[in-house]
């Protein structure tokens, strides 16, 4: 389980964004987290990721904590992929960084093998996404936090993208947290959410159960 107990956090010369927050996400489970902006969804994404630390509190994957350095258990993903690459590595270097993803898995996520020989800057927004969740899904990672990540996608690379991760989390019982404004796509993918507001969070109640 992924875990965070009360906690803390701020950037400097402001209060604090949480205090005692606390969340939980099972393996295999789809959570929803929604919030207004700057409400500190995704800052709360990095913290669970290790990308960031809390003043108090504490992050753990089975009540042990993030390891400090190399592939962590837990990865985020960015609404915007081109800030999360190096821009001088093609493809093929970049999925390399954290492992090399079989050819049928390359298939599922719609990933051609011409692209592999591209530099980043050469492939559209949805394509470059494909690639960096493809990254994500590396062995060791049993949780990731989408942030945002198809907000900026045509609604048929959307339907794409949450499919071929949906097969894959069942399959590889990951747990994945959801970050979105769009209540109507929590409600589609999640079994769980919450909502964050002034430093805390308050459970809904989610409609329909995941596929």
């Amino acid at each position: 389980m992924l875990e965070a107990r009360q906690l803390q956090f701020g950037f400097r010369s402001t209060v604090p964004l949480f205090n005692t927050l606390s969340l939980h996400l099972e393996p295999g489970e789809w959570l929803g987290l929604s919030g207004d902006s700057g409400a500190g969804k995704s800052t709360l994404g990095k913290l669970l990721a290790g990308m960031l630390i809390a003043q108090k509190g504490e992050v753990s994957v089975d009540g042990e904590p993030l390891p400090p350095r190399g592939l962590r258990p837990v990865q985020w993903l960015a609404q915007s992929p081109e800030l999360t690459v190096n821009p001088r590595w093609r493809v093929a270097k970049t999925l390399r960084e954290a492992w090399t993803p079989p050819d049928p898995l390359m298939r599922e996520f719609g990933i051609r093998h011409d692209w592999l020989e591209r530099l980043p800057n050469a492939l559209s927004g949805g394509e470059l996404q494909r690639v960096c969740v493809l990254r994500a899904l590396a062995p060791g990672v049993r949780y990731l936090i989408a942030d945002e990540i198809s907000t900026m996608l045509d609604p048929i690379t959307q339907v794409e993208l949450w499919q071929a991760l949906k097969q894959y989390a069942g399959h590889h019982k990951l747990g994945v947290l959801v970050i979105s404004h769009d209540t109507a796509l929590l409600e589609r993918l999640c079994t769980r959410r919450v909502h964050l507001a002034d430093g805390t969070l308050t459970a809904h109640r989610s409609t329909l159960k995941t596929p």
